[in-house]
């Protein structure tokens, strides 16, 4: 008999709804249109106590990484309820600003949009004068979201990370670079987990669930579809804004 949790049998806290939300990458207007939908769910089916869980990658690629980063401040310092984990690319985005580097994943995987988004004219990542101006225009505010987002988070039969895990390293000692970066072993492991693993970090065009896992990836910046997984006790539902 296998062990685990199985997400048909998986259920979340006693009292608590849960909404995560997959990659945003700069899709500001996407953002805000789903949290006017939870927002909305919430008035309609009030919930004793509610969580709004984003998955990372808030930076890069999308028109207004910027605009992401002020609004998930915003949402934390106005309900505490609002929380976020860290994702390779937000890392991605903290490490080019303490220690630039043309090669490094900010610069060559969508990097330039978050630039613009702060500010820099004609970003060029060779030029150390665009390194410069972003380390300028970056508020310390929004270094210091990025550097105190954890890497996962867990409520009931789940948990919830940027990746994934290392299948069968315990929960509470997966490595941080595991859970904002891993893929093959982690997507091909067939076996259930201590909890059903919701993370985002490999898009598809519609969200994956599986008996060990939930991707709610749907690749909004290019895709225009944002996506969350809502879990209320073992019910689950999938909300989708953008289409």
């Amino acid at each position: 008999m296998t062990s685990g949790v199985h997400y048909l049998d998986a259920a979340g806290p006693e009292g608590i709804r849960l909404y995560a939300i997959g990659d945003i990458h700069g899709r500001l207007d996407l953002l805000a249109e789903m949290h006017a939908r939870i927002e909305a769910d919430l008035a309609d089916r009030p919930a004793a106590d509610w969580r709004v869980i984003h998955l990372g990658d808030y930076v890069d690629r999308g028109p207004d990484s910027r605009g992401v980063i002020d609004f998930l401040i915003s949402a934390q310092a106005r309900d505490g309820r609002n929380l976020a984990v860290c994702g390779n690319h937000d890392a991605g985005f903290l490490d080019y600003l303490t220690s630039p580097d043309a090669q490094g994943l900010f610069a060559l995987f969508g990097g330039a949009t978050t630039a613009l988004s702060y500010g820099v004219v004609n970003p060029d990542f060779s030029d150390q004068n665009t390194a410069s101006e972003l380390g300028r225009l970056v508020p310390n505010e929004h270094r210091q979201f990025i550097k105190k987002l954890p890497f996962s988070l867990a409520f009931g039969d789940f948990f919830f990370c940027h990746a994934g895990i290392r299948p069968g390293v315990p929960l509470d000692r997966q490595e941080p670079d595991d859970l904002i970066w891993i893929r093959g072993e982690f997507h091909k492991w067939t076996g259930l987990h201590d909890k059903v693993i919701v993370h985002g970090h490999t898009p598809h065009s519609e969200p994956e669930i599986l008996p060990n896992r939930v991707n709610v990836d749907t690749e909004a910046w290019r895709s225009g579809v944002l996506t969350a997984l809502v879990i209320d006790g073992n019910r689950k539902r999938l909300f989708q804004v953008g289409l």
